[in-house]
Order: C-alpha cells, then sequence, then structure tokens
C-alpha cells in the first residue's frame, strides 16, 4: 500500500511563489443587478416593445382622421371582437413556428373543421358530437402534416401547403364549394361565438385562454425551453438530447387543434360551414405572428407579442375601414407590415445568435488549448 507523506519543506518552498501570485490576482466583483429604473427602460425599449409604440400612434393618426367613430369605445369592442379569431388563428401556429415548423395548412384545417361542425349541427346531431367531430377532424389534420413532415421528412413549407390543397379538395368535393346553412346552426350552435359579454363575444375571452396557455408552456415549462432550443439550433439541441422530431411531431398536431378550434368558433360566428372560411386569415395570422416575434422576446414566436401584433393589425385595418379606405389598402397594409416585421425577426436573430457563436468558438478554443 502506498503511504501519503508530509508535504517537505522544499515543496512548499515551490509552490510559495505560485499561491502568493494567485493570492494577489483580484477576484472578479459580483456582477450587480440592475436597478429597478434600469429594468424598466429596458424593458420599455423600442426593441423589446416598439409594436406599441407603433399601435399608439397609428391610433392617434385615426384618432385625427376620422374624429367622430374611431376615438370610441364601441370602436375599441369592435376591434376587439373582429380580431379574436385572427388571434386564434396565429396562436395556432405559434407552437410549430417556435420549433422553426411551418403549418400553412391551419386555413384551410379552420374550413374543414367548420364545415364538419355545421354538418353534424344541420342533420340534427348533438351539439357536443358536433364540436367532437370538428375536433377530431382537426387532429385528425394535425397528425397526417407531423407524419409528412417529421416522419417524412418533407420541408414543413411544402409539405403544409400540399396537405392544405388536398384538403380544400376534400371540402369541395364534400360541399361543391357551397356554404352549408341550416337554421339549426342558429340554435345552441351559434351561442359558442357569439355570446355577447358586455359588447364583447366569446372568442375573446377563448383568444385570452390559449395566449395564457402558450405562454405558460414556452416560458415556464421545461417543454417550452426545449421547443425554442430546437427552433434556434436543432443540431445543438439534438447532441443535447431533446427529442426535437417529437417536439416537431407534437407541435403539428396541437397546431392542428387550435385551428379547429378556431374554425369551429368561425362557424358559429358565421352560422354557417364557410368552404373557405378559414382563408382570409392566413396572412393575417403569420403577420401578426412574425410581428409578434420581434416584441418582448427578441426574435423568439411568444403569445403575448403575437396579441399585440393583432391588436395593432386589427386597429389598423378597423381605421381604415372607418376612414373609407380602398379594399386593398387593408391588405396592402397587412402585407407591409408583414414584410417589415421578418426583416427586423431575421436582424434581431442574426444579433442573438452572434455572441451564441462567440461564446462556443472561445469554448473549442479553450478545450483545444486544454488538450494539446
Amino acid at each position: 500500500m502506498e503511504t501519503l507523506q508530509a508535504p517537505t519543506v522544499r515543496d512548499m518552498a515551490a509552490t510559495a511563489p505560485q499561491n502568493q501570485a494567485d493570492a494577489r490576482q483580484p477576484r472578479p466583483a459580483p456582477r450587480e443587478r440592475p436597478g429597478a429604473a434600469k429594468r424598466v427602460a429596458g424593458g420599455l425599449a423600442f426593441d423589446k416593445i416598439g409594436a406599441i409604440y407603433v399601435w399608439a400612434a397609428i391610433s392617434i393618426i385615426f384618432a385625427i382622421w376620422v374624429p367622430d367613430r374611431f376615438p370610441q369605445l364601441e370602436t375599441a369592442k369592435q376591434i376587439l371582437n373582429a380580431n379574436a379569431l385572427t388571434a386564434l388563428a396565429a396562436l395556432s401556429i405559434t407552437i410549430p413556428l417556435a420549433t422553426r415548423v411551418f403549418d400553412l395548412s391551419f386555413a384551410f384545417t379552420m374550413s374543414m373543421a367548420g364545415v364538419t361542425a355545421a354538418h353534424f349541427v344541420a342533420v340534427g346531431s348533438p351539439l357536443l358530437i358536433a364540436v367532437g367531430a370538428g375536433m377530431v377532424v382537426a387532429l385528425l389534420i394535425g397528425l397526417v402534416n407531423a407524419v409528412v413532415v417529421v416522419v417524412m421528412r418533407i420541408d414543413s413549407f411544402i409539405g403544409t401547403l400540399a396537405t392544405g390543397s388536398l384538403i380544400q379538395a376534400l371540402i369541395t368535393m364534400a360541399t361543391g364549394d357551397t356554404p352549408i346553412q341550416d337554421l339549426k346552426l342558429g340554435g345552441g350552435f351559434s351561442k359558442i361565438g357569439q355570446t355577447d359579454m358586455g359588447g364583447v363575444t366569446l372568442p375573446v375571452l377563448y383568444a385570452i385562454v390559449v395566449a395564457f396557455a402558450v405562454w405558460y408552456l414556452l416560458e415556464h415549462t421545461a417543454t417550452g425551453r426545449r421547443l425554442y432550443a430546437t427552433g434556434f439550433n436543432p443540431d445543438a439541441a439534438r447532441l443535447a438530447g431533446v427529442n426535437i422530431e417529437r417536439l416537431r411531431f407534437v407541435s403539428l398536431v396541437v397546431s392542428g387543434g387550435l385551428a379547429g378550434f378556431a374554425g369551429i368558433v368561425l362557424a358559429s360566428t358565421i352560422q354557417s360551414g364557410s368552404p373557405t372560411g378559414g382563408s382570409p386569415y392566413l396572412l393575417p395570422a403569420f403577420a401578426a405572428a412574425f410581428l409578434g416575434a420581434t416584441q418582448l422576446k427578441h426574435g423568439r414566436f411568444n403569445a403575448w407579442g403575437t396579441i399585440i401584433a393583432v391588436m395593432l393589425l386589427g386597429t389598423g385595418t378597423t381605421g381604415l375601414g372607418l376612414a373609407n379606405a380602398p379594399q386593398w389598402a387593408a391588405n396592402m397594409f397587412v402585407g407591409v407590415v408583414l414584410i417589415a416585421s421578418l426583416a427586423v425577426t431575421g436582424i434581431q436573430r442574426r444579433a442573438s445568435a452572434g455572441p451564441r457563436r462567440f461564446a462556443w468558438a472561445r469554448l473549442r478554443r479553450a478545450t483545444t488549448s486544454a488538450t494539446s
């Protein structure tokens, strides 16, 4: 057995200079937490909540442009009610977008779920069965999207666009592009989307609840952190043990379910199963999601940023309508906002990726020098 020997005087003398040098090196001072004023100022910076400032500016412009109709409580309620479905549609694609997956079929899923629920109500099925049938169809579409994108490894942009085209073909084949209308749709089914609470309809409440759920998932759970890691750097996430395929698979199924719910609420609101009811929400939903990614979380798709973006877009389109602007003006407004938000999102992603690349390069250099 080896015996432990006490350090000799020679050993102590040899190590003394090194210990003294270490003692002379100044220790890094602990990082001070910024004060409350700095934290508030950082939270109110334009790059964090710029859309709120733009939203306020747009509101002021329309209050001056249409002073007799825009600055009223009824206009605010109109903006909330008219854009609740857009918020639900945008929130349905927020989770897959967080994993860098596009779901271009969500608008067609909305139409399919609404048509399915309206059909079952029109033939006399109980309300619960009709809503359940619409949700099942939507979840099946999400499952098909997940298989196409994750299992078959087809690019999500192309794959979901293809499934959306197939869904529209099935809707046309089943309905002949004729809306499903029946007196039974005006009963209990219409209450899902038309129940009024002080001038604000239930879809506004649905949007708030879904936003809270998406916010909690992405910001306060390990699954949310893994979703963001998958979207920012899938290779690093995979090396860290994250099952990115499973997350993307589930995100597409969840997207289908949320889009289906939005479609059922839409059918209830208009009391009709429209074969193209979801199509007008395609561009505004993506515009809101990408604009929302520039707010609060610097290039990360998030729930409350999406809600802020929906309100900004809704205020702009409602104001243009009250000002009797040409019909094309609203589409141009949404398109310009989408291009601007995409550009800002790209800049923020590159800016946030720069420090991470620098940190990884520094770590690799340190590892190489330690092993050489």
